[in-house]
């Protein structure tokens, strides 16, 4: 009796630890004002915005969601550059009448990266894969693409006497 009470507790704290998994993705979110806000706050800090399109159903937005927030070097480069906006896609709320106006970046899959200018105007679609290594995403490559495409490196003022 004590052996299947053990079990069913096992069992039971396995499911509450599977069910209580982050779920960064709110298909209920107001995409629209949702990116409204954050490309005013972009432009008021002198940001881009870094849109991750994907949803809680793909392991691989999963992967760059935890790696861009528990990877320090990311975390550093996305909370100094960037407003980072999770834009849900999924059965519940595609967004396609947003993603339609981001020139419809699911077309290179999940996740897929959009960065714009504090203006809104879109600046550059990312394909996810070539961020990968092996199972997983390469913080290098990953630090690399954020730092290529942050307002710095987009500024002309950063060129001049060089």
């Amino acid at each position: 009796m004590m052996k299947r009470t053990i079990i069913t507790s096992i069992f039971i704290l396995a499911a509450i630890f599977v069910f209580a998994q982050e779920k960064p993705y709110n298909p209920a979110a107001d995409a629209k004002g949702d990116l409204k806000i954050a490309v005013a706050k972009a432009k008021a800090e002198g940001k881009h915005v870094l849109i991750q399109v994907g949803g809680n159903w793909c392991s691989w937005c999963m992967k760059f969601h935890k790696m861009a927030t528990t990877d320090f070097k990311v975390d550093s480069i996305i909370k100094a550059d960037y407003v980072y906006l999770l834009l849900n896609y999924s059965k519940e709320n595609k967004n396609l009448d947003v993603l339609n106006t981001l020139q419809n970046p699911q077309r290179f899959g999940f996740p897929v990266f959009v960065i714009l200018d504090g203006n809104g105007k879109l600046l550059h679609t990312q394909d996810s894969g070539l961020l990968e290594l092996d199972k997983g995403y390469d913080p290098k490559k990953v630090s690399t693409f954020l730092k290529q495409w942050n307002f710095k490196a987009l500024d002309p003022k950063s060129y001049v006497n060089k």
